[in-house]
């Protein structure tokens, strides 16, 4: 039987935020995807793709790199086809980091910050992190197949306080997932 829902092929999920003052360290946000198995999605990542990292397969790739937010419009790009995704994986969350290297640095503290979630022209989530000004990290988005084999999109921006790499490691948890 067909359906009149259309499941979600190709997925575009964009950042954008100012600059910092030139006497301050740069602001370095990073769109960070996490893939999980079908048979244990809320386990560890099969992988992780973020800056200088693709998917094994090619079907999340880091289109535009940002390490200080200059320029107009979005700074980092990540595209999520998630029609070409193996039936092995039954969850792909993605979020975003700030880099810590230099001192902490939450959302609140960054002008202009933003994020955006698209399926072609179609705009499936916007968000500007006001609500979790206090965290360093941020889950966006969370994609799971469902029993035919399609993809649903559940947008939530929940705030995470740590650094990446232990964001990266807890960002899909039961504890802290959706």
């Amino acid at each position: 039987m067909s359906t009149p829902n259309k499941d979600l092929e190709k997925v575009e999920v964009r950042i954008k935020w100012d600059p910092s003052d030139q006497s301050e360290a740069p602001n370095d946000l990073d769109i960070i995807a996490a893939t999980y198995p079908a048979d244990e999605p809320y386990g560890s990542p099969a992988y992780l793709v973020h800056f200088d990292s693709r998917a094994p397969d090619g079907t999340i790739t880091l289109n535009r790199d940002s390490r200080t937010g200059q320029g107009l419009g979005y700074d980092e790009e990540m595209t999520l086809e998630l029609d070409r995704l193996s039936e092995e994986y039954g969850r792909v969350v993605v979020g975003v980091a700030i880099q810590q290297r230099d001192g902490l640095k939450t959302f609140g503290a960054i002008e202009n910050t933003g994020v955006q979630i698209r399926e072609g022209y179609a705009t499936l989530a916007e968000d500007d992190f006001s609500s979790v000004g206090n965290a360093t990290a941020a889950v966006v988005a969370e994609f799971v197949r469902d029993s035919a084999g399609g993809w649903r999109f559940h947008g939530t921006v929940r705030g995470f306080d740590g650094d990446p790499d232990s964001f990266a490691t807890a960002m899909g948890s039961r504890d802290y997932g959706a």
